[in-house]
């Protein structure tokens, strides 16, 4: 289980030292160019709104989607309200938590997890969880974007749902990381590109496009071995035209790389032979 030498590009942020050390542990070169940060949104009005409703009993049932924007969440609220309300209002609904980040975050915050979605943790698990619930009043901790299909499938439901966006993503102050991912997939040299969240995705292909070399980037991601951490991921790829050749048997980061360094060799010859 070795990458033996291949050249890997990863564009993850958050824990990018640790991406970069597991692949170079397992034989890899590795390239991480942090792709996005997340950026709180300015006077966040919206979520003070939510706050007041949630605290006078407007809703049933709160959705949690990260652990990032649970924690900001709370951090934005104590802002304005005396500590612990929110958690305490958090007691008396039905907390839904998108995979293991949200846990560990309410957990934080001793509060309960009525329905833990089970992996891999995508907009289709939540709805199958809580499909048979008798809560009618949903709030939703949305991140970055909107989820369109959760949001729709939730109202099919029967339910009435509130977004409450607390960050977005944005490119990272210094996109020179980046931008030399860009050319080094254009230019060919990248043997394998790894891409953990979908908004890499996006990011990576918004700055293909200002250096013109979008085209390039397309073609020479289909030369290497695309690694997807998981569903949604590999949506935002295929929306860009592209499928990967790995997404791992758990979506996360170490699963992803070492069953990437398992059979990149493999699967480069094959693409080979097949050209």
């Amino acid at each position: 289980m070795s990458f033996a030498g291949l050249k890997v590009v990863s564009l993850e942020s958050r824990r990018a030292a640790e991406m970069a050390a597991l692949i170079r542990n397992l034989g890899g070169e590795p390239f991480v160019a942090p792709a996005m940060r997340e950026a709180p949104i300015e006077h966040n009005e919206d979520a003070f709104r939510f706050a007041e409703r949630l605290f006078a009993g407007g809703f049933d049932m709160m959705i949690f989607l990260t652990g990032v924007g649970t924690r900001m969440l709370a951090r934005v609220l104590a802002a304005r309200y005396e500590p612990g309300r929110f958690a305490e209002a958090l007691r008396r609904i039905a907390v839904v938590a998108r995979g293991p980040k949200p846990v560990a975050a309410l957990k934080e915050m001793d509060v309960p997890v009525t329905v833990a979605v089970p992996e891999p943790n995508t907009w289709r698990e939540l709805l199958a969880a809580v499909a048979d619930r008798p809560e009618r009043q949903a709030a939703v901790q949305e991140y970055g974007r909107s989820n369109r299909e959760l949001l729709a499938g939730l109202r099919a439901q029967g339910r009435e749902v509130t977004p409450v966006r607390v960050y977005e993503w944005d490119l990272p102050e210094d996109t020179g990381p980046l931008r030399e991912a860009v050319r080094r997939i254009a230019n060919g040299e990248a043997h394998v590109v790894l891409f953990t969240t979908s908004v890499q995705v996006e990011h990576l292909f918004r700055l293909a496009a200002e250096e013109g070399l979008e085209e390039a980037v397309r073609a020479g991601l289909r030369r290497a071995v695309i690694g997807s951490i998981g569903p949604t991921t590999t949506e935002m790829l295929q929306e860009y035209g592209l499928e990967p050749d790995l997404v791992p048997s758990h979506p996360k980061m170490g699963f992803l790389v070492h069953e990437t360094a398992a059979r990149a060799h493999q699967l480069l010859e094959a693409r080979r032979g097949a050209s």
